[in-house]
C-alpha cells in the first residue's frame, strides 16, 4: 500500500543522548539526493505547503502576489513552477505533488499532414504547431510501469548517514569507525530507535 512516510533507524548513545548515525533505505536517500537537483523555485513551492519559513519563501510569495501588469504571466510561471531537469524522472514520494496534471492535444487527428500531430500542451488555448487547430482535447498521461526502477540509488542496500549529511552504504567498518569517533566504549550504551518521517518532518522549518 502506498504511504507518504518513511522509516529511519537512529543509532543513539544513551549516555550522551546523541545520535551517532542513522540508517535508511532507498526512499530517504533518494529524497536527499533529489534536493541537489531540484530548481530552487520548485523546492520552495513544495516545501511552502508545509509552512516553511524564511527569506526564500518570502521571495517566492512576493513573486506569487505580484500583479501581471508588472510581470508577464509566462515569466511568473517560469519562476514559480520551474521545470525539473531531465534526470529527475520521478520525484520521491516525500516531495511528490499529487495534484493531477492535465494535458491537451489538437482535435485534428488527420494523417494528411504526414502523420498524427505529435504535440501536447498544458494550456488548452494553445494552437497546434502542425495543423494550427486548438489544442483543447484532454489527454491521458500513461505512467511508467510500477516496477520500473526510479530514483538514484539501488534499493537492496541500507545506507548510513551522519548529522553532517555524509551518506554511504552501511558497513561494519564504517559503524565501528563512527563509534570510535564518538568515543563510545560500551556497546550496552548503544540504543536503536526507529522514527517515522513525512513531509512535515523533513522540511527545513522543523
Amino acid at each position: 500500500m502506498a504511504t507518504d512516510r518513511v522509516s529511519l533507524k537512529l543509532v543513539v548513545d544513551k549516555s550522551k543522548r546523541t545520535v551517532i548515525f542513522a540508517e535508511a533505505g532507498k526512499e530517504f536517500v533518494d529524497f536527499l539526493l533529489h534536493l541537489l537537483v531540484l530548481p530552487v523555485g520548485q523546492a520552495v513551492q513544495l516545501l511552502t505547503k508545509t509552512g516553511v519559513v524564511g527569506s526564500l519563501s518570502n521571495l517566492y510569495g512576493s513573486v506569487e502576489k505580484l500583479p501581471n501588469v508588472y510581470i508577464k504571466s509566462s515569466e511568473k510561471d517560469a519562476i514559480l513552477k520551474p521545470k525539473a531537469p531531465a534526470c529527475v524522472s520521478k520525484l520521491p514520494f516525500l516531495l511528490a505533488d499529487t495534484t493531477p496534471r492535465t494535458y491537451y492535444k489538437c482535435s485534428s487527428g488527420s494523417y494528411s499532414y504526414g502523420g498524427p500531430c505529435p504535440y501536447v500542451a498544458e494550456d488548452p488555448s494553445a494552437k497546434c504547431p502542425k495543423c494550427k487547430s486548438s489544442m483543447n482535447f484532454v489527454c491521458t498521461l500513461v505512467k511508467s510501469p510500477a516496477d520500473k526502477p526510479s530514483g538514484f540509488v539501488e534499493g537492496e542496500v541500507t545506507y548510513m548517514m551522519t548529522d553532517d549529511l555524509t551518506v554511504k552504504p552501511t558497513s561494519t567498518a564504517s559503524s565501528i569507525a563512527l563509534l570510535k569517533k564518538f568515543n563510545v566504549e560500551e556497546i550496552g550504551l548503544i540504543e536503536e530507535m526507529v522514527v517515522s518521517l513525512g513531509m512535515a518532518e523533513v522540511s527545513p522549518c522543523h
